[in-house]
């Protein structure tokens, strides 16, 4: 790659694998194109991040893995522009959820790989328990969930897809 070129390979840092949950109603909105960022109050920021995704009930399970961009963090109402960019009717929601916060986070989606999964049920069996998980939850400090992780991306990928974002959605 061209990029080898002009940086040290030891500089760059690895995205930060976390585990979150999602709604699978918005899991399918980024296959049908109508979800190009994921919106948090708060989250990791200064660098890519790998999501783990738990869809919540009625799926129950972990089935994705999502390659983030850095974080945009700005106020409220500019993460709520990016949303009414990206899927016209959504800034509002967005706003809501955030408008009591000086920032607010957006984060770019790149790429999503769906595979088989766990549901619930073998989460627990896997983990000894499992709940899933509220804010999210870094990887790379539970050596059980690392294992989980590994296990899931060294099985096939159902489906996989990468996100374009346009030079006006930042």
């Amino acid at each position: 790659m061209q990029d080898d070129l002009f940086r040290d390979p030891e500089l760059i840092t690895p995205p930060e694998p976390v585990l979150m949950s999602l709604n699978p109603e918005y899991y399918e909105w980024m296959w049908r194109g109508l979800k190009t960022h994921e919106f948090r109050r708060r989250y990791l920021t200064g660098r890519a991040t790998t999501w783990y995704v738990y869809l919540t009930a009625p799926v129950s399970r972990l089935t994705a893995v999502i390659d983030l961009d850095d974080a945009v963090v700005d106020t409220p109402q500019r993460i709520a522009e990016i949303a009414e960019q990206v899927h016209v009717g959504n800034g509002a929601s967005v706003y809501e959820y955030m408008k009591d916060l000086e920032r607010g986070v957006a984060l770019p989606i790149r790429r999503v790989r769906e595979y088989t999964g766990f549901t619930a049920a073998e989460l627990t069996e896997m983990l000894g328990s499992f709940h899933p998980p509220q804010g999210y939850i870094l990887v790379a400090k539970h050596p059980n969930w690392v294992a989980v992780c590994d296990k899931l991306t060294a099985g096939e990928v159902v489906r996989e897809m990468t996100v374009d974002h346009p030079a006006t959605v930042k």
